[in-house]
């Protein structure tokens, strides 16, 4: 037996106690993501306890998140981090529908989150964030972010920066910064759902570009620029929602010169960029044209609720620190301090590359479940994007009904027409083995037959 935890210095119930080893051994590196576990017999016997205090941890452990059960097989440490389960809506048993990131263990998440607090906690006291801060962070916050983000974007400055809790609000901010009820922006001719749901509060008329797998059309935009004079360009250039289609270098540049003849503004959607940092951004072509948004939601995590929102020049950003305070006040102060302190360490980044590679992995793992199939996908993209068979264009329906949920593509349709495809969320699994539970369960429905008759 390779592993035998050391319980005698814990305190609370045994099984308890057998859970929070198995969590510090992985911490610790003492267990690795897919090691076979002692089985619940064995495991007792070492321990000299009974068989349902073993049994009662292994549950436990695999309600957490960090143990996972292989029928036929045993029992493994997981290959993702802890999660929290969830109350999934009847009669969801695997949702890919949100399209987040995954939390592989060599994130260190949970260590990394407990030792910034603690961190933070030495230096000034956690109290010191608990009270009202500056619209759009603090100078240093803001200076901190900046060179981050100079990585991407050298010309970023504090000064023309502001943190939001989450890009939602940063699009949202910006569609009433920029339009009016009645007016136009132009997006692609499938885009993010937030965007559509911002506009649709406010009043604002979303027209979708013409794409193909490369992205935004060029002429498309051009020519709908001339007809619509829109207030603002919406567009999501790297590892595009819901299609993974990234611009190339040629594309951006034409976009770029596109915007700047009909003397309108760009919102850059930069919400997967660090996934793929190959793609520079098109602010870097225009800056003075630009707003780029930069969220942690897809390559950290969603909860932290940070985001920085790169505006044109110092007026802008002076006035969406307005827009800010006005609506939401500020971002948590707690999680920005969070945040800017794994900035300045690296940790960020050290979360980042270990999500990233985990997006690697599981994308791989979709390649080969899905041979034979059409789909769209990048390497370090959280989700494919899925061409469903001819006479099938209800295959999400039926997934539900099966218990796994996707997104079908008439959720990112601009103008209404339902594109026989749906957005698959790889990192939404809690693991790569309810990912391939869930491959298996889509590609059983796109073998299936197509069932003709009809109920009249």
């Amino acid at each position: 037996m390779d592993w035998t935890p050391t319980i005698s210095e814990l305190s609370g119930p045994r099984y308890q106690r057998i859970v929070e080893a198995m969590e510090a051994d992985i911490a610790a590196g003492r267990l690795v993501r897919g090691q076979q576990l002692p089985t619940q017999r064995a495991l007792a016997r070492a321990l000299g306890v009974d068989l349902t205090t073993v049994t009662r941890a292994y549950t436990e452990a695999r309600r957490r998140g960090i143990m996972e059960a292989r029928v036929g097989q045993g029992s493994f440490v997981s290959e993702t981090s802890a999660r929290r389960t969830v109350d999934l809506p009847h009669p969801v048993a695997i949702d890919l529908s949100m399209n987040v990131p995954p939390h592989p263990l060599e994130a260190q998440l949970d260590e990394r989150i407990m030792a910034g607090f603690e961190a933070l906690r030495t230096q000034s006291g956690l109290t010191a964030f608990l009270n009202y801060q500056p619209p759009g962070g603090s100078t240093h916050e803001r200076e901190v972010a900046a060179r981050w983000m100079r990585a991407r974007v050298p010309s970023a400055q504090a000064d023309k920066l502001v943190i939001f809790p989450g890009a939602q609000t940063i699009l949202f901010n910006l569609l009433a910064h920029l339009a009016r009820p009645g007016d136009v922006v132009l997006t692609e001719a499938l885009t993010f759902p937030g965007i559509k749901a911002a506009a649709a509060q406010l009043g604002v008329k979303l027209v979708g570009v013409a794409m193909d797998d490369g992205g935004i059309l060029p002429d498309a935009l051009a020519k709908a620029c001339r007809t619509c004079r829109p207030k603002a360009v919406y567009l999501i250039p790297t590892l595009h929602n819901p299609t993974t289609a990234t611009l190339n270098p040629e594309r951006r540049s034409a976009i770029a010169k596109i915007i700047r003849d009909a003397d309108t503004v760009l919102i850059e959607d930069d919400a997967y960029g660090l996934l793929d940092r190959s793609a520079s951004p098109i602010a870097n072509l225009i800056p003075e044209r630009t707003y780029l948004a930069t969220t942690l939601s897809k390559c950290i995590a969603p909860a932290l609720r940070v985001a920085y929102l790169l505006a044109p020049d110092n007026g802008a950003q002076l006035q969406m620190r307005g827009h800010l305070q006005a609506s939401v006040q500020m971002p948590a102060p707690l999680m920005v301090a969070l945040v800017t302190h794994w900035l300045e360490s690296g940790v960020a980044d050290r979360i980042i590359t270990a999500i990233r590679n985990e997006a690697v992995g599981r994308q791989q793992l979709a390649q080969r479940s899905l041979k034979g199939f059409q789909f769209q996908a990048k390497p370090a993209a959280h989700h494919l994007w899925l061409h469903m068979p001819e006479g099938r264009p209800d295959i999400a329906g039926h997934l539900l009904r099966n218990g796994l949920a996707i997104v079908a593509g008439d959720a990112f349709t601009v103008d209404g027409t339902s594109p026989p495809a749906a957005r698959v969320s790889l990192g939404a699994a809690r693991n790569r083995a309810e990912l391939t539970q869930a491959l298996r369960i889509l590609i059983g429905a796109l073998q299936r037959p197509v069932d003709r008759r009809q109920i009249v």
